[in-house]
């Protein structure tokens, strides 16, 4: 009888590790194809397999709209080589919280 209630006990215990929170109303959870190895920019925004991509500073983010939210993009998922389109050595360098440098 002991070693059933022990083990009733370890069970219950179990099942309430395994709890999970859900997020705030309407989030979704969406995994973004990686990049294409080559990523040529001529803006900060980029669209690919349907998703938008946002670069500034070195990082990656993806959302689904345009308007974001912005969710940060794993490394893996980076491409090996980001090039800029346009005139001058630093084209695109400045481009930060979405609007380019003048």
């Amino acid at each position: 009888m002991k070693k059933l209630f022990l083990t009733v006990i370890f069970a219950s215990l179990l099942c309430a590790a395994c709890v999970m929170t859900a997020g705030h109303h309407g989030a979704t959870v969406a995994i973004a194809p990686p990049l294409p190895v080559i990523v040529e920019l001529d803006t900060p925004y980029y669209f690919h397999n349907g998703y938008n991509y946002y670069y500034t500073d070195n990082r990656w983010y993806y959302s689904q709209k345009k308007g974001g939210p912005w969710i940060d993009l794993p490394k893996d998922r980076y491409p090996k080589e980001t090039r800029y389109r346009g005139k001058g050595p630093d084209r695109g360098k400045g481009w930060k919280h979405g609007r380019d440098r003048d």
